[in-house]
């Protein structure tokens, strides 16, 4: 823990008052992200009333190179999409049906009646108690993330970055670190999942944390125009406050493979599909209508909001994804404001397997070294709460379901 997080208050208030009197011509900056954020949330709502503003591949186009450089530059203005046929019906099929045999025949519901509370997530940003699964270890879960057909959409997404710069590598694109998440099962009905537009990876942090500072320092002190929110310059550095509600792992896409058909309505994910939004929230607490120690409603240990007080024109750019069928995957930049609709009012269950695309970099090495000791024990993975359900569950998977893939992925094998 750094110095600053002794006194989370004081910091943010010196970090405001110090970036209001040394960001060059703060008010000039802050019209010009205003005025692009504007335009680009025209945009979005243009293109979703024309067919759709989240870019959209097949799996086979990136296999077999088909995918354009004007597809490319959309998903770079976007910092999302819909990557179809990952998966193929059957597989997902049969993996929903261990899914529910796992969660039912180990008592998933009465575990987690015993352990209510525990977790702290969703606290600021559920309209009520989200009902996603504390589950990071059954089969179908370790099958989907070593998969060779998932191996290849990531490598592809982790190449969309710029990952090198003058002889140095921030990461390897083409090695997975197996972030383990959790799972989704929403019954049809449910209104207690509804999630507030935010963005995950550190709230207070990107204006108070010195290793924050580097990857936003062409917003604060540099060439605004030259930010570029896919460098990953600075990210693998990056130091969270140590919270059971914060990423401490490097995501080049947050994610989540379909295991139902989905869309507007069944109380899934909405986007604002801008891949450049970070300027414009940053420069936005540093404005004279915000209170001092005030970074917009910023939390400590907490994702960051996008709160209709004091974000009101981004949200307008808020769209639900479109229909996704079993086997497709969702991917969103982790900067990319995100939400999940108040209310399934679809007639099935909406399903998903969390999903991340973490490429092989020191940062999440080191995280591979804390989260293998929670897989093999069937604890809950160190970036959440230690609700620890699996420990006991039948089914759940061991080194001997992985791949030699997968246990690389996993850090219990080293990589050629």
């Amino acid at each position: 823990m750094t110095d600053w997080m002794n006194d989370i208050p004081q910091a943010v208030l010196q970090a405001q008052r110090e970036l209001r009197a040394r960001v060059p011509d703060l008010a000039r900056r802050f019209a010009l992200e205003t005025e692009f954020l504007e335009d680009e949330v025209a945009a979005v709502r243009a293109e979703q009333a024309s067919g759709g503003a989240v870019p959209e591949l097949a799996y086979a186009d990136i296999v077999h190179g088909r995918v354009s450089p004007e597809q490319i530059a959309r998903i770079h203005r976007r910092g999302c999409v819909v990557v179809r046929g990952v998966f193929d019906a059957a597989q997902v099929q049969a993996w929903n049906e261990e899914i529910h045999s796992y969660i039912d025949g180990n008592d998933y519901l009465a575990h987690a009646r015993a352990k209510a509370g525990l977790d702290k997530y969703f606290s600021a940003l559920a309209s009520g108690r989200p009902q996603i699964f504390g589950l990071y270890w059954s089969r179908p879960q370790m099958q989907a993330r070593q998969d060779e057909r998932m191996h290849t959409t990531r490598a592809f997404l982790n190449r969309l970055w710029t990952f090198e710069k003058n002889g140095t590598r921030f990461f390897d694109p083409d090695r997975q670190a197996n972030y383990a998440d959790r799972i989704r099962r929403r019954e049809p009905g449910d209104s207690t999942l509804g999630l507030s537009p935010h963005s995950d990876g550190g709230s207070v942090e990107r204006w108070c944390e010195p290793t924050f500072r580097h990857v936003y320092r062409e917003v604060f002190e540099g060439d605004l125009g030259r930010f570029d929110p896919f460098d990953a310059e600075g990210r693998i550095e990056t130091r969270e406050i140590p919270s059971p509600a914060v990423c401490s792992a490097f995501r080049t896409f947050q994610g989540w493979t379909a295991l139902s058909r989905q869309g507007p309505g069944d109380g899934t994910l909405r986007l604002v599909p801008i891949a450049r939004t970070a300027p414009w929230m940053l420069l936005r607490a540093l404005q004279p209508d915000v209170p001092e120690g005030d970074l917009c409603g910023a939390q400590p240990g907490r994702a960051l909001g996008a709160t209709a007080e004091w974000h009101a024109e981004l949200r307008d750019g808020l769209i639900p994804i479109p229909l996704v069928e079993p086997g497709d995957t969702v991917w969103w930049h982790s900067d990319v404001i995100h939400a999940v609709e108040d209310e399934h009012r679809g007639n099935q269950h909406s399903s998903v397997i969390y999903i991340a695309a973490a490429p092989w970099c020191e940062k999440n090495r080191a995280f591979m070294e804390r989260q293998a000791p929670a897989f093999l024990a069937g604890r809950s993975s160190p970036d959440f709460a230690p609700e620890d359900y699996e420990v006991d569950f039948k089914g759940r998977a061991t080194p001997d379901d992985l791949t030699p893939l997968g246990l690389r992925q996993m850090g219990l094998r080293a990589w050629d």
